[in-house]
């Protein structure tokens, strides 16, 4: 940079720091391309490139009075280099997010699906082991439901733990089939959509 260049940077700095928008603007009409080049090569992206040298000129008035600069094109150059990282981060950050938010959508629609299945299957559960004789039911509801030993359904029930073992068999039979033709008819349904 020649001498009068220099000299006339500072003379523009001491306008700058004393309010002077005139000063502000030639400061802007001289380096905004070379703030513009510093952003647009490292980002690649126009918008973001022209909002760099937004901020970085705002912040130059904003900080007018207080701001120590001693050569003006250093400085310019190297608050678009920090503003470029700050962008930088900022969109990796924003990438960060959307790639989360999408996974966590997908395991949340996963958990929500599954919680629909796993409640279809408890309710085709109870529907069939409506469908059970009176004492097969009974039964199956005190062992399953209220976590009773055979013993105890024995005694409460005034049979044999033998009775009890064989009623348990064939409702425990009567689900199963019943499931397991549920869940073939499911598979063979999603297997149409893939």
């Amino acid at each position: 940079m020649e001498k009068t260049e220099v000299d006339r940077d500072q003379y523009l700095l001491v306008q700058l720091a004393e309010g002077n928008e005139a000063a502000f603007m030639e400061i802007y009409e001289r380096y905004w391309q070379k703030v513009f080049a510093v952003a647009y090569s490292r980002l690649k992206n126009l918008q973001d490139a022209e909002d760099i040298v937004h901020d970085v000129f705002a912040s130059v008035w904003t900080n007018r009075e207080k701001s120590t600069i001693h050569a003006l094109d250093n400085y310019l150059a190297t608050a678009a280099k920090y503003m470029v990282f700050a962008r930088i981060k900022q969109i990796q950050k924003e990438r960060n997010y959307k790639t989360t938010a999408s996974e966590n959508t997908m395991i949340a629609d996963d958990q929500i699906t599954n919680q629909l299945h796993h409640k279809r299957i408890i309710e085709l559960i109870k529907f069939e082991v409506e469908k059970l004789p009176e004492k097969c039911r009974i039964i199956f509801k005190y062992s399953r439901y209220e976590g009773m030993s055979v013993k105890q359904i024995a005694a409460l029930l005034n049979i044999s733990p033998k009775t009890v073992e064989n009623q348990l068999g064939k409702a425990l039979k009567h689900v199963k089939v019943a499931v397991r033709s549920f869940l073939s008819t499911f598979i063979v349904f999603l297997l149409r959509f893939f």
